[in-house]
């Protein structure tokens, strides 16, 4: 009967991350370089004058390529303070409640982000 040597790397295969830590990590990246431009935009239309008042802000909304534009914000941002905010939660939470941490933290995005979409049509599309 011989003994067989496993090497530590194969009795550690499968015990490390859950495999989406590329994923999650590629996706904060590519949200991350999509809001560049996003809030460079919204940044300059503010100094431009487009919510010098209530009236400005509704007809600078009310147009197809702003309205549009600040939903693509609205969604990418929630969805890379999600990503952020759930590494924060993973990394520093360290009991039961890490997973309604999480959850919390993916509804409350999911609700921002629905809560501006809708408010982005309804002003848009207001008569």
């Amino acid at each position: 009967m011989t003994i067989r040597h496993i090497p530590p790397f194969a009795r550690a295969r499968g015990l490390g991350a859950a495999g989406h830590g590329t994923g999650h990590w590629w996706a904060q990246r590519v949200s991350a370089a999509g809001l560049v431009p996003l809030v460079l935009w919204f940044a300059l239309a503010l100094a431009g004058g487009a919510a010098a008042d209530h009236a400005k802000l509704v007809a600078w909304l009310a147009a197809p390529l702003n309205s549009g534009r600040m939903i693509l914000l609205l969604m990418a941002g929630f969805h890379h303070a999600a990503l952020g905010l759930q590494v924060l939660a993973e990394d520093y939470i360290h009991s039961g409640a890490r997973f309604v941490a999480v959850a919390a933290i993916q509804l409350a995005c999911f609700a921002g982000a629905v809560f501006g979409i809708a408010s982005v049509l309804r002003v848009a599309l207001m008569p």
